[in-house]
């Protein structure tokens, strides 16, 4: 029988990571009392920890200034490549009015 894979917010992930850094709790601990797999927890307690030194971590950001972060190096990819698009028509059309 094939068991569903939990999803959890990144609320949720946030606050389990804050409860590893800032209150001092082990990952065993955090993992006995929440219900969640040790795996899932320190992949979490990992990237926030890399968050908080400004490194990005590994997957979707935990903290609201990496989220903000990721979404403007998105937004800024999209604009270079409409950029390098519109550079590109404008030489087709340059080229046909010479």
């Amino acid at each position: 029988m094939k068991k569903d894979r939990r999803r959890f917010d990144t609320n949720f992930k946030l606050e389990v990571a804050r409860m590893i850094k800032v209150q001092g709790l082990s990952v065993a601990q955090v993992c006995q009392t929440m219900g969640i797999g040790e795996t899932a927890v320190r992949r979490w307690a990992t990237q926030y920890e890399a968050e908080l030194t400004g490194r990005s971590g590994i997957g979707n950001p935990l903290t609201p200034e990496q989220q903000r972060i990721r979404q403007l190096e998105n937004e800024n990819r999209q604009l270079r490549s409409d950029v390098d698009l519109l550079k590109k028509v404008s030489a087709f059309f340059a080229r046909d009015l010479k």
